[in-house]
């Protein structure tokens, strides 16, 4: 067994294969499947993945592997046949799905240096040595080195480039001091100890009676102590200090309540049986959990985890990134202590790593996380569960562009566990294929003791118009707001925005300052009085006249929270508000210290942005209202009405879920809209159904597939031209049964500085599309490479802007 399969670093189509490389006689034996090496790859030294050893390969000449950069195999078998089955499911490359696959901190990075060969340098190298064996290649670029000359040096022998592999990967480290002695030689070192060395003697009697290793700097704080009398102590060879590794832990300060099972309703019991069930006879089911918002879903994951756990098996549970709060955790924490491991975008690169060291250590059995958490190395999976499973956020928008959901039944297939995929409001994929038989339909129409659901209260902010109410706050909202007041009981806002307005416009001209490298107008924002991009982050300051016809009748439009904050500021001088959007909530941990606050009653109002739209639980909450709700409506995506029916039945659940009753004001422009007005109801059957009826009609899924392809370039001519070519080519080798839509310009035509046009692709089957997608790529290859050309194809499409 002397060749390794690998797959290297190199995300380009001609290098998006497996290589063939002799495993030296030194690293016989040494070299497995699933490991990190450093291979040589035409000039220079990368890393790659090793997917297979075998002895024999097809090509005569092979390099030898240069270095190992792993000693026991960082990805399992399956995660290695499962990152080939998603390059080829997303049409990605193989180095893309396997670096998916792992924390930040595992990702190499590469240093170039130059080393001279010779004694003697042509005097324009000369000058960057100085004298000196080895420069960084970045120091000679930097200071104006010429590539020519370098690489005729090269080519004479006299130099070379070193390339050196980084892994960022780092552990971190405790000093902890233990005594060297024993108590009796500790006894003699005391007593010989001058009267005034009494720092010496207070940490020599703390060892004779706490034999344990302690943290160095536990033993300053609790002695009193410093550094310089502890080391006279070591260098005596009465105490030693060593290092030992230790897990970044986000959330050790606090040590959580284990909590207890709770009984469950009538409602869980019938939804956990056959989870439990397949669980016992290890099946393969796909169950659709719908339960209304405060049905217990939530006591319903955490006992059939603990099922699969009894079983000696694993679970991975997902949660929206947005709704990954610290409540949540808590409960997973509270539940099952140390054998849960978290991963989610707002832990540091290090706490990400160490949290998945657990896993691979198999130190812990569940992993809770945001959409990457799907690929936890877990050998033993016994359970998957994907809550809030309609949320767009478990598809990733860039390379590989996988779904969670479409990962976690591959996995489970694999493993013959069964996935739990749990909503109040499924998608419409998910409940037409629970309706078909293709997964079972589990439901829990009942809140927790049989609480009623909050009253649903829509207001037509026209009449409030028409009434000469300009605020943005109807009548009926400012009154109920009030009550709470006085009541002493707490609000939620919610808000689709974040910044101050959505836009700046001339009243006079109607010149609207829009953002210089994309075809989007800018936003808006107060603290700082400046116009961003949200797009491509460009800023520019509050202009005071208008740019084109010089009036200074400028006016802001449209609502954002900072704006809200003000209004309500002036509106109920009395109120303490939090206000959570992504510029409030951007500094660590600071997510969870406003929500904290909030649970503390430090405040009354919370006011915020889709992410205080799930997964929160306030037993004080009575009250929520919704600013506007038809902002989501009038986006150009088919799913609009479907998005805008779950975030406000979200929304509402999270009134009323404890003892007091709660109450839901919509204020809507367009509350005769089935999907607003069937919210209100919480009638997720009969919006389905009217939904069903559109999406048939005009041919969107489930009814059918989409693939969306979007071309990018800087020249608007060519991204036409090319996107016209694929539309042609398409048209020419798809099915007559196919709809090709387009080429047009995508609804956002130009982003940071990049023409985008897009083709669509309708269909309800076509074997052969991976395939004439592919060559369409394997085509317009050389132009990808050379002329900054980007075609873009998403074979499950949700941003559609």
């Amino acid at each position: 067994m002397n060749v390794a399969k690998v797959v290297v670093d190199v995300p380009v189509a001609q290098t998006n294969r497996i290589f063939d490389y002799k495993i030296p006689t030194h690293m016989a034996k040494s070299v497995f499947p699933g490991m990190r090496v450093i291979v040589p790859f035409g000039p220079r030294k990368i890393m790659g993945y090793v997917l297979e050893v075998t002895d024999h390969s097809e090509v005569e000449k092979i390099k030898p592997i240069d270095d190992l950069m792993d000693i026991t195999p960082i990805l399992t078998s399956e995660l290695l046949q499962l990152g080939k089955w998603l390059a080829d499911y997303t049409l990605s490359f193989y180095i893309s799905t396997f670096q998916a696959m792992l924390p930040q901190a595992l990702k190499a990075s590469y240093e170039k240096e130059i080393h001279r060969l010779s004694d003697t340098l042509p005097h324009s190298l000369e000058t960057f040595f100085c004298g000196r064996d080895y420069i960084t290649y970045q120091s000679f670029i930097d200071e104006g080195g010429s590539y020519y000359s370098l690489q005729q040096a090269i080519q004479a022998g006299e130099i070379e480039v070193i390339y050196h592999v980084h892994s960022k990967e780092t552990t971190k480290k405790q000093t902890m001091i233990y005594s060297q002695v024993e108590p009796l030689q500790l006894e003699e070192a005391i007593a010989n100890l001058p009267k005034q060395a009494k720092k010496k003697r207070a940490i020599l009697q703390f060892f004779q009676e706490n034999r344990e290793p302690i943290k160095k700097k536990q033993l300053y704080m609790k002695l009193n102590t410093t550094h310089a009398t502890v080391k006279q102590l070591i260098d005596d060879g009465l105490l030693k200090e060593k290092k030992i590794e230790i897990y970044r832990d986000p959330y050790q300060n606090k040590e959580e309540e284990r909590s207890r099972p709770l009984p469950l309703m009538n409602q869980q019991k019938q939804a956990m049986a056959p989870i439990c069930e397949a669980l016992d006879y290890s099946q393969h089911h796909v169950f659709l959990l719908q339960g209304v918002t405060g049905s217990g879903k939530t006591e319903v994951y955490l006992q059939a985890i603990q099922h699969a756990m009894k079983k000696n098996k694993e679970a991975i549970v997902l949660v929206p990134e947005i709704s990954l709060t610290p409540q949540m955790v808590q409960r997973f924490k509270a539940r099952f202590g140390a054998k849960v491991a978290v991963m989610h975008s707002a832990l540091s690169k290090g706490e990400r790593y160490d949290e998945w060291r657990k896993i691979h250590r198999k130190e812990v059995q569940v992993v809770v996380g945001a959409r990457s958490a799907i690929f936890a190395p877990f050998e033993n999976l016994g359970l998957l569960i994907i809550d809030e499973e309609h949320e767009t956020s478990y598809k990733q928008e860039e390379h590989p562009r996988y779904h969670a959901r479409d990962v976690a039944i591959h996995r489970a297939k694999y493993h013959n566990c069964p996935v739990v995929l749990g909503s109040a409001t499924p998608s419409l994929e998910s409940f037409a294929r629970a309706k078909k038989g293709i997964y079972q339909l589990l439901s829990m129409p009942q809140r927790m003791n049989e609480a009623e659901m909050p009253t649903v209260q829509l207001v037509d902010m026209r009449d409030e118009l028409h009434a000469g109410n300009r605020t943005m706050f109807s009548r009926q909202l400012k009154q109920a707001m009030e009550e709470r007041m006085k009541r002493k009981e707490q609000m939620v806002l919610f808000l689709n925005r974040r910044g101050y307005s959505t836009f700046v416009m001339c009243r006079d001209c109607g010149h609207v300052n829009n953002c210089p490298h994309c075809d989007i107008a800018l936003t808006y924002h107060r603290n700082n009085q400046s116009l961003k991009c949200h797009y491509c982050n460009y800023e520019e300051k509050k202009p005071s006249n208008c740019p084109k016809c010089d009036s200074d009748t400028i006016r802001y439009f449209g609502t954002g929270t900072q704006k809200v904050e003000e209004a309500l500021q002036e509106m109920i001088p009395e109120a303490n508000i939090i206000r959570m959007d992504v510029d409030t909530t951007r500094r660590k941990g600071s997510h969870e210290k406003l929500l904290n606050k909030f649970s503390n009653h430090q405040a009354d109002i919370l006011l915020g942005t889709q992410m205080i739209a799930k997964g929160l639980d306030f037993a004080n909450v009575t009250l929520v209202g919704v600013l506007a709700a038809d902002s989501m409506l009038h986006i150009p995506d088919f799913r609009a009405s479907e998005k805008t029916f779950q975030l406000l039945t979200q929304v509402s659940g999270r009134a009323g879920r404890h003892q007091l009753p709660g109450e839901v004001i919509v204020q809507t422009y367009t509350p005769e809209h089935y999907s607003i007005e069937l919210a209100a109801m919480y009638d997720y059957d009969s919006f389905f159904k009217k939904e069903m009826l559109i999406r048939k009609t005009y041919q969107y899924p489930p009814y059918y597939y989409l693939t969306l392809i979007t071309v990018s370039h800087p020249n608007q001519l060519k991204v036409m031209e090319i996107t016209k070519t694929i539309s042609l080519l398409l048209r020419k080798h798809l099915s007559d049964q196919a709809r090709i839509l387009g080429p047009t310009p995508s609804p956002i035509a130009k982003i940071k500085d990049r023409y985008r046009y897009q083709c669509m692709i309708k269909y309800k089957n076509e074997p052969n599309q991976r395939n004439i997608l592919k060559k369409i790529l394997a085509y317009f290859e050389g132009d990808m490479r050379k002329d900054d050309l980007f075609i873009q194809i998403d074979l499950q499409p949700y941003q559609l802007m």
